[in-house]
């Protein structure tokens, strides 16, 4: 979810005073439900002005900034001394690990950090340590270097960790500075950590050990491993975090992020089912605007199509396809094009060939929409052995790529959207081949396709949403190569777990090697009848 402010242009505003209506008796903020008992008691005498300080820390640790900053404005309101209150301002308004600062976050952020720095001195020592740190993040100068800030705050807040090694939120909130510092990359490709991530993980790890309901350590945990060769180490963080602050959305669903690498796809179904219907109900209620129900929203739909794909509940998967597709509207729909390809990869991954024939081309102006049409359309072609037409959407999607108006980025999309692309035109090549008996083209192809998959950054969904794998290794059994075919899907397991798809093609590769495998092909067998109980489509191959 990288970049979300950039991308998408209108996002978050930077809620600037007179942008905030209030309500009939002052109020800036509504004093929202079911956030769960979390609270930081901080130096005011105020009641209700601690109650929106706790609101509004829930609030950013949940990643709604934007509404987080109202609440803390509204205990600046109620408490015009609060130091903390204004703390929570310049925090909120920053930059996070799914969107870059805001141009028009900046000035806000420095006057409110002003105000804190101005009424520190009745403060609490921890207060106005993590007061002077976030002081660092911020310049005057609009124009100031955001990277050589952020890192100048992610140093402060790794020595306040240090320092304060037994306070929960200052480990929490360090660990996401340095998170901050490096979105979404916190693993090498072989699963080595970056630069801060052992920091991170030691951060996070001992404040779940002081509290473990703490619920930005639970988010971030999810976040930190979720890339790793270890995503099982904050499962427990996951089953914790899901039920715990039951009126935010994006916690609902961040447990779904764990459960679909560890292959609980049916828990992750669940999760963002409650996590659309919490958003839901706080947007039509708040008339929330900006970043929140535009990406965070559509994202947990995102997920449920994904999760449901995974399941094998065809059915729901495009129903879950199309409503993720239909939200982005008017300028929104282009930075957002990855919510709309989901329709498409996913008829393709059903092989509903007619029904991909019968999609309407996109506008001209979504690149990166109208090439995965041609990549549909091509497989469906060439699955009828229509070649010559499946040629034709072939080379369609390279002139795509080709293009100098192919977007260069796009929201939610972590890797190169180009990138992304050549995986479509190396598996529409090697179906074709495939499919005209063309085994060594096929696999090189598919090979091919694979190699990039692999290279993509994380993200979830992926970038590209289902295996190339799966085509590799059906390919390697169609030309006879069943002992590669094996190998091709035990790696796949390892990185989609108990996915049906792998492990019908694993039980066709145990049965191609003969009796010698039996006590494996049974055991294949067992794994495969365990998973897609609530299937709608009947494999005939890892491919379809």
């Amino acid at each position: 979810m990288a970049a979300l402010l950039t991308a998408i242009g209108c996002a978050a505003p930077p809620l600037q005073a007179a942008d905030i209506p209030a309500a009939s008796d002052g109020r800036i903020a509504p004093r929202l439900q079911n956030l769960g008992t979390y609270s930081r008691q901080a130096t005011t005498r105020n009641s209700q002005a601690q109650t929106y300080f706790d609101q509004g820390l829930v609030l950013a640790y949940a990643f709604n900034h934007a509404e987080a900053v109202r609440s803390f404005r509204e205990a600046a309101r109620l408490d015009p001394d609060f130091a903390m209150a204004y703390w929570g301002e310049a925090y909120a308004l920053g930059p996070n690990i799914n969107a870059p600062m805001d141009p028009g976050a900046v000035s806000p952020a420095w006057a409110a950090i002003q105000q804190a720095l101005a009424k520190k001195a009745g403060a609490t020592e921890v207060e106005r340590a993590l007061i002077e740190a976030l002081a660092k993040r911020y310049a005057a100068d609009p124009k100031a270097d955001r990277a050589t800030l952020d890192r100048a705050y992610a140093n402060a807040m790794r020595d306040l960790a240090r320092r304060y090694a037994t306070d929960a939120d200052v480990l929490a909130i360090a660990a996401e500075s340095l998170m901050d510092t490096r979105p979404w990359n916190y693993w090498t490709n072989d699963g080595n950590p970056r630069p801060d991530t052992l920091d991170v993980l030691a951060f996070i790890e001992q404040a779940i050990a002081i509290n473990p309901n703490h619920p930005l350590a639970l988010h971030l945990h999810i976040h930190a491993l979720e890339a790793s060769q270890q995503p099982e180490r904050a499962i427990a963080s996951a089953d914790r975090l899901g039920g715990m602050v039951p009126g935010a959305g994006h916690l609902v669903h961040m447990p779904s992020h764990l459960f679909f690498r560890v292959g609980r796809y049916r828990d992750a179904i669940d999760a963002n089912l409650k996590a659309v219907a919490v958003d839901e109900d706080y947007i039509s209620q708040c008339r929330a605007q900006g970043l929140y129900p535009a990406a965070y929203y559509p994202h947990n739909i995102h997920f449920l199509w994904i999760a449901y794909a995974f399941e094998g509940q065809s059915g729901e998967a495009i129903k879950a396809a199309r409503a993720a597709a239909s939200k982005p509207h008017g300028e929104m729909a282009h930075p957002l094009q990855q919510f709309i390809v989901a329709p498409l990869h996913t008829l393709v991954r059903f092989a509903r060939w007619d029904d991909i024939l019968a999609e309407p081309k996109p506008p001209e102006n979504l690149k990166f929409v109208e090439a995965a049409w041609h990549y549909a359309r091509g497989m469906a072609l060439a699955a009828r052995e229509q070649f010559d037409a499946a040629d034709a959407e072939l080379a369609a999607v390279r002139a795509a790529i080709a293009d100098p108006a192919f977007p260069a980025d796009l929201v939610l999309v972590n890797s190169s959207p180009a990138r992304i692309t050549e995986i479509a035109a190396h598996t529409l090549a090697g179906q074709i081949a495939a499919a005209r008996g063309h085994h060594d083209q096929a696999l090189a192809e598919l090979a091919a396709a694979v190699r990039v998959e692999d290279s993509l950054t994380y993200n979830e969904p992926p970038d590209w949403p289902f295996p190339t794998r799966h085509y590799l290794g059906a390919e390697l059994l169609a030309a006879g190569r069943p002992v590669e075919a094996e190998a091709v899907y035990f790696e796949d397991l390892e990185r989609h777990p108990r996915n049906a798809w792998s492990l019908q093609g694993l039980v066709q590769a145990l049965q191609a090697q003969g009796a010698e495998r039996q006590a494996d092909l049974k055991e294949a067998e067992s794994r495969r009848s365990a998973v897609w109980p609530q299937a709608d489509v009947k494999l005939a191959s890892s491919k379809w």
